[in-house]
C-alpha cells in the first residue's frame, strides 16, 4: 500500500490521467490550493473524501508533496 491510499482508488477507477492533469494545474498554486482544500474539507467530508482532501492539502503545502503523489500514481 502506498503512502496515499486514495491514489490506488483513483487509479482503479481509471482516473489516473485526470489526477495527473489536476496535479499539473494545482502544482504552481501549491500553498493557495492547499488553503482552499482545507476550507472545503468539511463539506467534502460529507461525500467521504475527508482523508483524501487532507492528504492532498498536506502534499500541496510540502515542497516534495506533489512529487510523492506522482510517484504513487506511477507505481
Amino acid at each position: 500500500m502506498t503512502e496515499f491510499a486514495w491514489v490506488e482508488r483513483v487509479k482503479a477507477r481509471g482516473l489516473g490521467d485526470a489526477l495527473g492533469l489536476a496535479l499539473d494545474a494545482l502544482e504552481p498554486l501549491g500553498p493557495l490550493g492547499a488553503q482552499v482544500l482545507w476550507v472545503l474539507q468539511p463539506a467534502l467530508g460529507l461525500f467521504g473524501a475527508r482523508e483524501a482532501v487532507k492528504d492532498i492539502a498536506q502534499a500541496l503545502e510540502d515542497p516534495d508533496g506533489i512529487a510523492r503523489i506522482r510517484e504513487a500514481l506511477e507505481e
